[in-house]
């Protein structure tokens, strides 16, 4: 049966309408003044406020019991098992049992699963060692680029690492340049992710690269070379010295656990990487265990299905306060709109409901002078979640006590609503309220509260995509661009524009009559 036929989902259904309008955040917790309370859900590392949501305890429940009626418990059973989840590419998706196995056992025998990440660390010690190595330079993009970039940029600062550590995603060459600009080739390392070793925009960095190490007379320029990959042999038929396995099971998007994560390893050392394991092992027990109705990526990921699904809500805004999660809102764009932008069921069939919003958003406080306007006046009403660290790794007075007042003072005007501080023009300084946000809650920002607040985000997606009836761990979205830009990549070549659509060859037209290429010293054009 379709999921939107089932009797729970057309019960959420007839209950939607209430909440879509005539629901008041302030008359709720007029109501219930232990709503806080009723709404506060604890799970290593991370507790959440879900208060201030356009929902209540029967709306919880009952969505509760719609994903009991969809085999949640069975099929997250299976995910943390290993078996196939991914049906339309036959796999496991296998990052939280390469974690697990390895919190098990990290001095275990051999173990296909686990052997990357084992040398990985190991690498990443000798690297830490190396007198020779001044720079790293990770090459890899969505989640072999995101998820470790943002782990250094989050935990890096105290660690000691002597190497500075850098990273190019994006196919443009001004992105590598810039980086390869003043780095001294000899004293440089490169790390290559790719899991299929097809990545073209990865592939065709890194082979600039090379050519920048040969330009320079590098000796033994494929020393300098570090490929993570499930394809060992394309890797070292490209002149990788060194190539690090990665599990044909484990997504990019949920890569970091695994030999992607090396720049993270050689920024907090092994034993700071293990933390970071063991961080996201905690928030997989708890996954695993807690009742649905206290299991915080459950409840996320059920409160995502209601705001987007039920209550029409099409994007959520997302707003860490803290400078080492300022990357969380792209990491969380790929999570989760790659994972669940679907638009067909697992049997390929349309869906006649919304799936996964749109994810976006800046650290706070800047944009509260930037985008926060719109999200307290605008005319749509958008889920903004907070995500709050309590202490600082600074010692600067006054600052954090006024980014956290800033970051609890704009949920409670976007529930509260009201009149501007000496407000002299109603309608124009007047805030409506009863805008939804979530705050999410951390103690400290370690490598242990990261790996749970990263393996937190990636359950709340599972659970959502089963509710939809989706596979979260294909992408075959991303393909047909790519196989197009190919294609148009060689007609650029030798000048052929015919059998193409008039607008894409006038665009190829003016790209061909434009192109001046310009090289940078050192770096070749």
């Amino acid at each position: 049966m379709r999921h939107d036929q089932l009797p729970a989902w057309q019960a959420l259904r007839e209950q939607s309408w209430h909440y879509q309008g005539a629901f008041d955040l302030r008359r709720a917790f007029a109501k219930q003044p232990g709503r806080f309370e009723a709404f506060r859900v604890e799970a290593p590392h991370v507790v959440a406020d879900l208060s201030k949501n356009l929902w209540d305890g029967p709306v919880l429940d009952a969505l509760c019991a719609l994903a009991d009626t969809l085999q949640l418990p069975q099929k997250r059973a299976a995910l943390l098992a290993g078996e196939v989840v991914n049906p339309t590419e036959g796999r496991p998706a296998l990052h939280a049992c390469v974690r697990g196995r390895w919190a098990e056992a990290p001095d275990g025998p051999a173990d296909p699963w686990t052997d990357g990440l084992r040398d990985m660390l190991a690498l990443a010690e000798a690297v830490r060692a190396d007198p020779e190595i001044d720079h790293v330079v990770h090459l890899g993009i969505g989640g072999s680029g995101l998820g470790p970039e943002l782990a250094v940029q989050a935990l890096a600062a105290g660690h000691g690492a002597r190497q500075r550590l850098h990273f190019v995603a994006n196919v443009d060459g001004h992105e590598l340049q810039e980086v390869l600009s003043g780095l001294p080739p000899q004293r440089t390392l490169f790390v290559v992710a790719s899991k299929s070793w097809s990545t073209a925009e990865t592939l065709q960095n890194a082979r600039t690269a090379q050519a920048w190490m040969q330009a320079a007379g590098v000796p033994q320029p494929e020393r300098h070379f570090v490929a993570i990959s499930a394809k060992a042999e394309r890797a070292r038929a490209m002149g990788m010295g060194r190539v690090l396995h990665m599990p044909d099971g484990v997504g990019g998007r949920f890569s970091l656990w695994s030999a992607v994560g090396l720049p993270v390893a050689v920024a907090l050392g092994a034993a700071g990487f293990a933390e970071l394991l063991a961080g996201a092992v905690e928030m997989d027990r708890h996954f695993a265990t807690a009742p649905l109705r206290h299991n915080l990526p459950v409840c996320l990921g059920l409160l995502d299905v209601w705001n987007s699904t039920f209550l029409g809500m099409s994007s959520r805004c997302v707003a860490p306060y803290h400078h080492g999660l300022r990357r969380l809102p792209a990491y969380l764009q790929q999570l989760e709109m790659e994972s669940n932008g679907k638009g067909v069921c697992l049997q390929a069939r349309p869906l006649p409901y919304t799936t996964t919003a749109a994810v976006w958003g800046e650290p706070g406080s800047n944009g509260q002078h930037a985008f926060f306007q719109w999200l307290h006046q605008g005319t749509q009403r958008v889920p903004t979640e907070f995500t709050v660290v309590r202490q600082p790794r600074h010692a600067l007075p006054g600052h954090h006590e006024a980014l956290l007042a800033n970051a609890f003072g704009q949920a409670q005007a976007l529930m509260q609503g009201g009149m501007a501080s000496g407000a002299q023009l109603p309608g124009h300084q007047d805030f409506p309220g009863n805008r939804p946000s979530t705050m999410l809650l951390l103690d400290a920002l370690t490598p242990r509260s990261l790996g749970a607040l990263l393996a937190m985000h990636e359950h709340r997606v599972f659970v959502a995509s089963v509710v939809w009836g989706i596979n979260c761990f294909d992408q075959w979205g991303v393909e047909l661009g790519k196989t197009l830009a190919l294609d148009l990549q060689a007609r650029m070549r030798r000048q052929d524009w015919v059998g193409l659509d008039a607008s894409t060859a006038g665009l190829m037209q003016w790209a061909a009559q434009a192109r001046t290429p310009v090289g940078a010293p050192g770096v070749p054009a």
